[in-house]
This record gives structure tokens, C-alpha cells and sequence, in this order.
């Protein structure tokens, strides 16, 4: 697959009759840096977590865009049977390749003026800097975990997961699961029985313990908290985890809470449904690599450009270590 091309209407000429480069916020001509505090208001940023749910052991392999690593995969060996005084029959095992194409990428591009940069009592151009870097991150997390659910093998999602037992309800996009911390009622499910059905749906599948997942939204992570989990026995933890605030591992998960996380509109519009994802870090490889970074005078204004761009590629190498359900709060 190669890199996407952008259209006509996305590539403006470089020199616009009647360029306008509007600052945030514009400047008037009457900026005084006396009466600007130097102490910025604190931004906070949504938590990233695809570098901690994905390997990527071939980030070092790329450096532009349109690069391709192919991967090769462990083959499968027959086992045969034996019997006495037969002719062995030779098998030469062959594996399949899986590429992972560096076909997405994101770019900023900013411009500093001259008289701003005079006047500025802060280093604007760092600020921006720091900010774009968390902006790209932020860009890149919502891209790969919307991919995410596209990949996932049939047998670990809908109503009928588990590859040997069928048995587990993970709900779907338009029929979610109604989440409730503790004492589920009809129709409802208590949180800890979903971690507990995804654990078993990995295990029928023989993916293995260490380095498994979980990935909940913000509202999930508090019904943790609030389920029996509470009790520090139920853990093996010295402290409980409202005592802490830390959610740490349970059932050989590790837990990473995000608002990031793809939502779908359920047929009762009842209020959106979540995609909840667990899994391990062998199913989804993530390369990404920022191919440029530079800074350079304007040609049409004076004042100083800084522009990056980075490229990445994501690729879901086996849909059997990732689980996928949907669900919400329920409003009971």
C-alpha cells in the first residue's frame, strides 16, 4: 500500500494571492509584555497508551515515509504419526510474511513573526514545541485504537466469544453491555466478569500471561475502584486501591485507562457505547519515527517556521491476542 496522496484541494499554492497569516490570538499592534504573566495556565493532555500496548520491535528499521518491514511469522510444523519400518516423509516448512507499511503520518507547521518574537517575554517557538509534541501523540493514539477493533478475531468478540467454549457475551456496537461496579441486575454485567471473560477468551486461544492488557475509559476504571475489588485480599495488595489510587494488575492484566478510546451510537440511544480492548503485546506492532523536524525563515513574511512531521505505521500482526467488547454505564 503506498502513501496517501493528498488531492488538489489539499495542496494550496505556495504563494496565495493575498496570504493571510492570522496569529492566536491576532496580533493588534498594542501587545505590551508588561501586563503578560510569564506563568502559563497548565494544559493537560489525554493519556497516551498505544507505546505501552504494542511492540515495536521495528521502530529502528524505518526512516521516511512509504518504507516497508516485512515480518516474517514462526511456521506451523506438521506433526505426524509414527509407525515401524515406514518411510519418514520430509516437510519444509515455510512462513508467511506480514508487512507492515509506513502509510500514515501527521504534520504540524507553525510560524513565529518577527515582532512577536520581540516583544514575547516567553520562549514561544519552545511552548509550541512541547505542545505539538503532545498534540502528535494525542493524534496518533486515537488513529491506531479506532483501527484497533477492525483487526480482532472473530472468536474474541460479539456474543459468542471464545474460541473452544462460545459461551462469553462481549456485546457489540449497536447492543452493548450495561456495566455496573457490583451486584448486576438483569441485563447487567459486573465489571470484574468482563476482565475475568477476557482473561479466558486469551487463555482459549493460548496467548500467553505475561505482558497482557487492558485498556478502559475513565468511567470504567472508577467502577473498578468501587468493586470488590476494594477489599486490598482480593488483590494481593498491602493498601486497597481506593487507599492508593493505583489499579495496577488484576487477573494478569495490566490496566491502562484512556479517553481516547473509540465510541458507536447503540439502536436504543441510550447513551454511546465504548470499545474496551485487552489483549498482549505480540498481537499489534506500531513503528513511528519523526522523519523531520526543522525550522527555517519565511519566504512570504518575516518570521521563523517550525514544521515537523511524523510517520508511522501500525499493523495488527494476529487478531487472536486482542478481545474486543463494547459497553456502557448502565443507567440504572
Amino acid at each position: 500500500m503506498g502513501y496517501p496522496l493528498a488531492t488538489a484541494g489539499d495542496s494550496p499554492d505556495q504563494f496565495p494571492a493575498g496570504i493571510d497569516v492570522t496569529a492566536s490570538p491576532v496580533y493588534t499592534g498594542t501587545f505590551i509584555p508588561e501586563i503578560w504573566s510569564g506563568k502559563l495556565i497548565e494544559k493537560f493532555y489525554d493519556a497516551t497508551v498505544i507505546g505501552a500496548i504494542a511492540n515495536t520491535d521495528y521502530e529502528g528499521e524505518i526512516s521516511s515515509y512509504g518504507d516497508k518491514v516485512k515480518i516474517r511469522t514462526k511456521p506451523d510444523v506438521t506433526i505426524k504419526q509414527y509407525q515401524a519400518e515406514q518411510v519418514l516423509e520430509f516437510e519444509r516448512p515455510s512462513s508467511s510474511i506480514v508487512e507492515l507499511n509506513i502509510d500514515q503520518g501527521y504534520y504540524f507547521n507553525t510560524i513565529l513573526d518577527d515582532v512577536m518574537e520581540v516583544q514575547a517575554d516567553l520562549n514561544l517557538m519552545s511552548m509550541w514545541s512541547d505542545d505539538a509534541s503532545e498534540q502528535m501523540k494525542i493524534r496518533i493514539d486515537t488513529e491506531v485504537l479506532a483501527y484497533m477493533p477492525t483487526e480482532v478475531d472473530a472468536d474474541n468478540q460479539g456474543n459468542t466469544a471464545g474460541k473452544l467454549s462460545q459461551n462469553l457475551d462481549f456485546g457489540t456496537s449497536l447492543v452493548p453491555l450495561d456495566m455496573v461496579a457490583r451486584n448486576p441486575a438483569a441485563n447487567e454485567t459486573e465489571v470484574i466478569d468482563l476482565i475475568v471473560a477476557f482473561g479466558q477468551a486469551l487463555d482459549e486461544q493460548n496467548i500467553p500471561e505475561n505482558g497482557r492488557w487492558i485498556i478502559v475509559p475513565a468511567w470504567m476504571a472508577a467502577m473498578i475502584k468501587k468493586s470488590e475489588l476494594r477489599d486490598a485480599s482480593l488483590t494481593g495488595d498491602g493498601q486497597t486501591m481506593l487507599r492508593n489510587g493505583r489499579l495496577g494488575m488484576i487477573d494478569r492484566f495490566e490496566l491502562y485507562a484512556s479517553n481516547l478510546l473509540p465510541t458507536s451510537v447503540p439502536t436504543d440511544a441510550l447513551g454511546d457505547a465504548t470499545a474496551i480492548m485487552a489483549g498482549h503485546k505480540h498481537g499489534m506492532t506500531f513503528a513511528s519515527q519523526m522523519s523531520k523536524m526543522e525550522t527555517l525563515r519565511g519566504e512570504s513574511t518575516f518570521g521563523t517556521i517550525m514544521r515537523g512531521l511524523q510517520v508511522y505505521g501500525r499493523k495488527m500482526t494476529d487478531g487472536i491476542s486482542v478481545c474486543l467488547a463494547y459497553s456502557r454505564k448502565s443507567a440504572v
